[in-house]
């Protein structure tokens, strides 16, 4: 027991270092910004891969109901840091960004039979842009016309994270159901300062911010079907109900003029303005004599039902309102694999989890009326055994990906991503006879 109080005070410390803005896109400003995949460290190598997997010595998240298979007598934690470098391109225009951030952490133990656990720390999504535009603009003053810019800053940070708990339970063989409850929390700040060269022009200031406080419930099931004496086949299915969050979204405008030194405020909130989509996925999972295993997963989130804040200025006057339209449905399609000759092998080579992955899903944000970036990602990566005196569980996990966003007549993202995860796996509970 005090192990395992000890692994959930990591976590904590693990939740409260996580980095706000892991991401330097400028796709973020939009909904809740870059959703995260949220997956571990074998699952991003298959790129998000996971419905229909159930592992013994891997926290399979995207599936409550995987807990059911995790082995007795062991506890396992598994942690990970990305690197990432991404590439912008807009009309020939390039420019390169760096970001490193605390991926995940997570842990899992059986509690009994057929009965597992888990519980840690995820991101839901990521916000972080910094750009400008200037402009000409015809100002006026008294009868003399005078030639001025305007620049308009576009500036947004923060993120939304999840710690959740989970259990997954096995009725009877071959058969599991699982859920997680989770509870997500964050800051999502936007702001667009509106400046002009000429003194006598009002610069108006707008600033966002809403903190991100509400629950999440997922549900899961997996079904495995032998079709042969060497081969399987898993289903699984994941559900998550949407709600309204008790978040309350503000708006503060400030219009201010430097020659005046008069300064007008406004400030504008929403009651629980944000709310969470319904989401639906099913995966199937191909086993080959344990050894080579293919998949496939749908994800479906209803993002179109869901309306956002937005400030609304018509006929002279402003308000800060729930608006519809803003949003569309999202679809995931995600295909990948892995294959280890031989887990429990002398070898090391024989012991190499080798995984690769692909996937492809439209955006679930609206660019002026205009569907946002579509998203590709290639993934490939190793689980790599950790052999010594002292622990022959254990696993690295080393993957790279990359990721493409692009919208019609908007900037083009490549972004190259290394993910790297120790999936710590001892006998804990195991006890030991003197003879």
């Amino acid at each position: 027991m005090k192990k395992i109080i000890i692994a959930a005070c990591l976590l904590w410390v693990s939740a409260l270092s996580f980095a706000q803005s892991g991401t330097n896109s400028p796709y973020s400003q939009l909904g809740l910004g870059l959703l995260s995949d949220q997956s571990t460290g074998f699952n991003r190598a298959m790129s998000g891969l996971g419905y229909g997997f159930h592992e013994h010595n891997q926290v399979n998240v995207k599936n409550p109901a995987s807990y059911s298979a995790l082995d007795s007598l062991t506890f396992i934690l598994d942690a990970a840091v990305g690197l990432q470098v991404t590439n912008f391109n807009e009309n020939g225009n390039k420019k390169n960004a760096k970001n490193a951030d605390i991926e995940y952490a997570v842990a899992a133990f059986r509690l009994a039979r057929r009965l597992g656990l888990s519980f840690g720390v995820l991101p839901y999504s990521n916000i972080g842009y910094n750009y400008s535009n200037t402009a000409n603009v015809n100002a006026f003053q008294s009868t003399q016309s005078v030639n001025a810019t305007y620049t308009n800053v576009y500036n947004g940070d923060g993120g939304v994270h999840e710690v959740f708990l989970g259990m997954g339970w096995a009725p009877v063989r071959r058969l599991s159901f699982g859920f997680n409850a989770g509870y997500l929390w964050g800051d999502v700040n936007r702001s667009v300062v509106n400046a002009y060269s000429d003194s006598y022009v009002n610069t108006l200031s707008k600033y966002y911010k809403t903190r991100i406080k509400g629950y999440r419930l997922n549900f899961g099931a997996q079904y495995t079907q032998p079709i042969g004496k060497k081969d399987e086949v898993t289903l699984g299915v994941v559900y998550e109900p949407g709600h309204k969050t008790s978040s309350d979204p503000e708006c503060l405008i400030i219009s201010s003029n430097s020659q005046t030194a008069v300064n007008d405020t406004a400030t504008f909130s929403i009651k629980k303005g944000i709310s969470l989509p319904d989401a639906f996925g099913a995966g199937l999972m191909w086993s080959h004599s344990g050894q080579l295993k293919l998949g496939f997963d749908y994800r479906l989130e209803k993002w179109g039902s869901i309306s956002t804040p937005e400030l609304v200025m018509n006929n002279g006057t402003t308000a800060f309102q729930l608006v519809s339209g803003e949003m569309k449905d999202r679809s995931r399609y995600t295909f990948g694999g892995e294959y280890c000759h031989g887990e429990r092998s002398m070898r090391f080579v024989n012991r190499v989890h080798y995984r690769a992955g692909f996937s492809y899903s439209p955006s679930y944000q609206r660019i002026n009326g205009q569907d946002g970036p579509k998203e590709m990602t290639a993934s490939i990566g190793f689980g790599i055994p950790i052999m010594n005196n002292y622990n022959n569980r254990s696993m690295l996990n080393v993957t790279g990906q990359w990721i493409q966003r692009s919208a019609t007549n908007f900037i083009k993202e490549n972004t190259f991503m290394v993910t790297i995860g120790l999936t710590f796996n001892e006998r804990w509970f195991e006890k030991f006879k003197v003879q």
